[in-house]
């Protein structure tokens, strides 16, 4: 195997230090099999550092109650603790106020919140939704659904065989027909990143709402909302080191007041009679119900974190391993690697295929080696059929993996090739 770690660091001396960060996450010297678990699932779902636990630890030790509704101390530093998230978060994606973010549970929501509420009030026969070939469930589903209520048609930006976005027809994919358009802003499978500017700028031509599926980019890039363009942008706590059960939709103030609730009952009220009821101001609008405070105070201890080191060393980083992986791994006999070769245009998501050995053997071979990788369709069946595969295995990383985990990946896939009898 050809080293190439020093002349990577040579492109970007400015990097994280990640021996520092890895003492603030003690599950990953948790040891499997005598060895050290190599973590490299975080495409699913990312690990939590201890400033994140102990946040959460301290809601539960110190001031366990509801929010909005108490006078006293404990409830009024949980609605300051859960109201502060949003602030955080606001900051982080650089919205343009805290009301326009909204937390619900994960990305999913986010998106069918979108399109219970947008769509189903602004979505008429003969209109048309947009979106990609290479999206997750979560960001197509609701729109099929959404379609076929509707009597609206649905349309798709199809991709070039290095599996980049061909934007060759999108004057005509995306044209006056079009109210929505809908895309990841990286993939989940291939590691593509989207080109953002040149759908948003078609997008407005013809007058369209835009969507961002944010779950794989908001943890891994800088993002800028204002930036970016977009009406409306979705990620999730636990891919950026943040709980499970808490999720962000951003969307523009406009639009966001004039859209209907999603979910109804307690805290998004404002007035309620027998005969009718009027709606809390944003974002508690949308959050009806107790919401997921500990999680909530979590995400922002998250964000903390994230703003602490910088997400321009974070994604730096990322390149940095990807690319190194992607060299290593390119000399491996039978291997495909699926999506874009420059780690530069990627996310450091890396789908591939040994052979003819199914993805979930090669994941449960790996596992004695104690790797942790993701194997199956990764909920983008439609994408994994253009591919012409029945599955792929999936290694996805984040600031705490190291050169020294990727090569233990790729050892360890040399040792399959021989267990597999490829050799």
């Amino acid at each position: 195997m050809i080293d190439t770690r020093d002349k990577i660091l040579e492109i970007a001396p400015e990097s994280l230090d990640v021996a520092a960060i890895r003492q603030d996450f003690p599950i990953l010297d948790e040891f499997e099999n005598g060895q050290k678990v190599a973590y490299l699932d975080n495409g699913a779902s990312s690990q939590r550092p201890e400033q994140v636990i102990n946040a959460m630890l301290e809601y539960y030790h110190k001031y366990n109650a509801n929010i909005h509704r108490g006078v006293y101390r404990w409830s009024e530093e949980a609605t300051r603790g859960y109201e502060g998230a949003h602030r955080k978060v606001a900051r982080f994606i650089n919205a343009y106020t805290p009301r326009e973010v909204i937390f619900t549970r994960n990305t999913t929501e986010s998106l069918n919140l979108v399109a219970y509420s947008w769509g189903r009030a602004n979505i008429r026969e003969g209109d048309e939704i947009v979106s990609t070939v290479i999206e997750h469930h979560s960001n197509l589903v609701p729109w099929q659904v959404l379609a076929t209520e509707k009597n609206a048609g649905l349309r798709f930006i199809p991709m070039t065989k290095d599996g980049q976005l061909d934007l060759t027809d999108l004057d005509t994919i995306v044209n006056e027909k079009t109210k929505l358009v809908t895309f990841s802003h990286m993939s989940n499978v291939l590691g593509t990143i989207s080109p953002v500017a040149a759908i948003v700028k078609r997008a407005k031509e013809v007058g369209a709402v835009v969507v961002i599926d944010g779950a794989q980019s908001a943890p891994h890039m800088p993002v800028d909302v204002q930036a970016l363009g977009c009406d409306f942008y979705a990620f999730s706590g636990h891919k950026m080191l943040g709980p499970t059960g808490i999720g962000v939709l951003w969307g523009r103030r406009e639009l966001l007041e004039a859209m209907p609730p999603f979910i109804t009952g307690g805290d998004m009220i404002r007035d309620v009679t027998l005969a009718r009821s009027t709606w809390n101001d944003l974002p508690w609008k949308f959050e009806g119900g107790t919401p997921s405070i500990a999680e909530g105070i979590g995400l922002g201890a998250a964000v903390d974190y994230l703003t602490k080191l910088g997400m321009d060393k974070v994604r730096q980083h990322e390149i940095e391993l990807t690319a190194y992986a992607l060299e290593q791994m390119a000399g491996i006999p039978d291997l495909t690697i699926y999506g874009p070769t420059d780690a530069r245009t990627r996310g450091g998501i890396i789908s591939f295929n040994l052979g003819d050995v199914h993805p979930h053997d090669l994941a449960t071979m790996l596992d004695r080696d104690a790797i942790a990788i993701r194997a199956g369709h990764h909920c983008c069946q439609p994408l994994i059929e253009l591919l012409e595969a029945t599955a792929t295995t999936r290694a996805s990383f984040y600031i705490y993996n190291t050169p020294e985990e990727v090569d233990r990946l790729v050892a360890a896939l040399y040792k399959a090739r021989k267990i597999f009898h490829l050799d």
